[in-house]
């Protein structure tokens, strides 16, 4: 699914782009939009998050713990203040759900008795997600603006299970409730004769550590791990 929709994102940008370029006809849409101090909008798209994994010096020699990611979904509102033609502040909240499942090497069982389900651990993930960004643009050529952006964000697990008691010995494998990140993208403005529509991708790299480890310290789901942050790619489309 994600070939196909970065397949269909370079087809459009490449079509649009020579229309653009190439054309005689070179009628501007929607020439003061930029020009609002204040302008608002809302996106969707998708996301594929995974997790970084640091593990304990005396245990680097194991086996590296995979994740098997999805693809997720992404919906929410943007609020642009305009500083220059330039150079603009975003607010962008959004809800962005995902699922990842955690592959274990039976050697990290090694001496226990253990079963195929205790090798897996599924993650269900609510994350809102709310980004504060700066977004750099060109100069707009003809009906389109390319831009880079980038800035901080920080998000609350509404599926997080930090809290709970029980812990990987009963199955639970914990998250903590508050991440925090910093972002880095790319863009394309295409002005459309009613709107703005705005492609981009975006990289997402958690700050601090999302694993509650078990009470066991030799817990073979949390005692290898010196700590497991998110990170992950955002395609989102927006309309202004």
């Amino acid at each position: 699914m994600k070939n196909i929709l970065f397949l269909f994102t370079f087809l459009f940008l490449f079509h649009t782009a020579h229309a653009q370029l190439f054309t005689r006809e070179k009628v501007l849409n929607d020439e003061n939009v930029d020009k609002r101090r204040l302008s608002y909008g809302y996106f969707i798209g998708f996301n594929s998050y995974d997790f970084n994994f640091d593990y304990k010096a005396n245990m680097a020699n194991m086996a590296d713990i995979q994740t098997k990611k999805s693809t997720g979904f992404n919906v929410g509102l943007v609020g642009n203040l305009r500083i220059n033609d330039f150079l603009d502040l975003r607010l962008e909240p959004g809800l962005y759900i995902t699922t990842r499942t955690l592959e274990y090497p039976e050697s990290y069982f090694n001496g226990m008795e253990f079963t195929s389900s205790d090798l897996e651990r599924e993650i269900k993930s609510t994350y809102i997600h709310v980004p504060l960004l700066l977004k750099f643009s060109t100069k707009r050529i003809n009906n389109f603006k390319p831009f880079i952006v980038g800035g901080i964000s920080t998000a609350l697990n509404l599926s997080s299970n930090q809290d709970n008691p029980d812990d990987n010995s009963a199955g639970k494998f914990r998250t903590k409730k508050n991440m925090y990140f910093y972002e880095i993208g790319f863009g394309i403005d295409f002005y459309l004769y009613y709107f703005k529509f705005t492609p981009s991708i975006r990289g997402v790299f958690a700050i601090n550590d999302e694993l509650v480890r078990d009470a066991d310290p030799n817990s073979p789901w949390t005692g290898n791990i010196e700590s497991m942050k998110t990170r992950g790619v955002f395609i989102n489309f927006t309309f202004q």
